[in-house]
């Protein structure tokens, strides 16, 4: 019997939209052949993206490779047949009949939990501020800062212009 740490990533590749069902069918047939220590992981790699426009923030998961299946096996003739002839999969990549394998690294790498936010602002948009001590006032987006989660603002105080810093959903784009 093979063991696990003999175990290797593969990408599978899929018909457009069919990767969750790929990857459920196979887990299925995996479970029902009990082929588990031949089959071992299978992974969408997907990342949350926020999305914030004016006062809402909207969380989803977005398919960093649409089409792709990472599937962590030991192939043999059985599990290549199995992954092979699932409904939807169109093949392994890599030349010809063979898969090619990923390191661990290399998977780490094409980040499979990555997390992402999308501001509906940018630098030189005015904003109003809309959360916190200085809500109501209106600014001029200076920098945006998504891995801090931050956003440097200019606001009119006292007459005078005030560099600002503040979280990214504390602020929505001017009317």
């Amino acid at each position: 019997m093979p063991e696990n740490n003999d175990a290797r990533w593969y990408v599978v590749h899929t018909y457009s939209g069919y990767e969750n069902k790929v990857a459920s069918d196979l887990e299925k047939m995996v479970e029902n052949r009990k082929m588990q220590e031949l089959i071992i992981d299978i992974r969408i790699p997907t990342e949350t993206v926020t999305e914030i426009k004016e006062d809402k923030t909207k969380e989803y998961e977005r398919k960093i490779f649409p089409g792709y299946v990472f599937v962590k096996m030991i192939v043999t003739d059985d599990s290549w047949y199995v992954v092979r002839n699932i409904r939807g999969v169109t093949g392994f990549v890599g030349p010809g009949s063979k898969p090619v394998p990923l390191t661990d690294e290399e998977v780490a790498n094409l980040g499979v939990d990555k997390h992402t936010i999308e501001v509906g602002y940018k630098q030189g948009d005015l904003i109003n501020i809309i959360d916190g001590p200085l809500s109501g006032y209106k600014g001029t987006v200076t920098a945006v800062n998504l891995e801090a989660g931050s956003v440097n603002v200019n606001i009119s105080m006292f007459g005078r212009e005030t560099p600002v810093e503040l979280e990214l959903d504390q602020i929505a784009l001017a009317d």
